[in-house]
């Protein structure tokens, strides 16, 4: 990833989205450009015109965090993308190391992880990288994206089955705000991990081949997604409504541990225990998923 590039169109894409009225500027009438000019960001910030002008061209490398927050103030800018703003300062310094990412390819659960997932027998659980790729589940987990696991010739990747498997419109009632939650966790993780080859090429390939997912990479949004209810419409048990918690794995780091649930005593977890039925006949898994109440 251009780390300049990104760093560039994301200050330019935040800036035209604030109206002048806003941060109690006149609207004037002699405005060429949507939303804030370069030098009224600057005022904002309290920084030089100047200085703003190299930062909004990718020249972000030293600014301290206090500019940043200064700039992400006059930006308005959510919590989830003044995080993004400096993950993109931090990348673009000639000292940052590289975060330690896992290879998917090559990377394995340990025993003891396996042991963890394969206990949670009300739900879906499974582990995450931040390209999207499913790396561990348990078996409830892989009966739930029985679509993603069943994509010919890869590895189970929740942005590659969103965007390519007409499946996912089924699956996602809602496949926009999905599709929208899969790019700001891939651009969250390109500002984290530029030079990753195989987030790389991952979005090469969604950018060649799907247009919808194209033109939401180039609106640069990011989001924070730890917590929520999601509803879905599942091949083998219909509409099924989980709450979920997404928990960073402090000994894994850019890996993130999820876990869905249904309400207890909800039409969701009957629907739950009738899959995690199937799984055991299809997947040999047990059969435990939460008992009706």
């Amino acid at each position: 990833m251009n780390n300049r590039e990104s760093v560039r169109e994301f200050l330019i894409s935040r800036r035209a989205r604030i109206n002048p009225e806003q941060v109690g500027l006149p609207a004037g009438t002699n405005r060429r450009v949507k939303g804030l000019r370069r030098s009224e960001v600057a005022t904002l910030a309290g920084v030089s015109i100047e200085y703003y002008t190299r930062m909004e061209r990718g020249a972000i490398s030293g600014a301290s965090p206090e500019v940043l927050d200064s700039v992400a103030k006059a930006l308005q800018l959510d919590d989830a993308e003044r995080a993004h703003l400096f993950d993109l300062a931090h990348a673009a310094s000639p000292v940052a190391r590289p975060p330690r990412r896992r290879n998917s390819k090559t990377w394995v659960a340990h025993p003891s992880l396996q042991w963890t997932l394969d206990a949670v027998t009300g739900g879906p659980a499974f582990v995450r990288n931040g390209r999207m790729d499913l790396l561990a589940a348990n078996n409830l987990a892989r009966a739930f994206y029985m679509d993603v696991y069943d994509m010919p010739g890869q590895s189970p990747n929740l942005a590659r089955h969103t965007f390519l498997d007409e499946r996912a419109r089924d699956f996602y009632p809602d496949w926009d705000l999905f599709a929208e939650v899969n790019v700001a966790i891939l651009r969250t993780e390109a500002s984290r991990d530029p030079h990753n080859k195989e987030l790389h090429d991952l979005v090469g390939e969604l950018s060649t081949r799907s247009e919808e997912f194209r033109r939401r990479w180039g609106a640069h949004n990011v989001r924070h997604h730890g917590t929520g209810s999601k509803t879905f419409h599942h091949p083998v048990v219909g509409e099924i409504t989980l709450a979920f918690e997404g928990l960073e794995m402090a000994a894994e780091p850019g890996l993130t541990l999820t876990i869905y649930a249904a309400e207890p005593g909800s039409a969701s977890e009957q629907a739950m225990q009738l899959l995690a039925s199937w799984a055991a006949t299809e997947y040999g898994a047990p059969a435990s998923a939460a008992p009706a109440r």
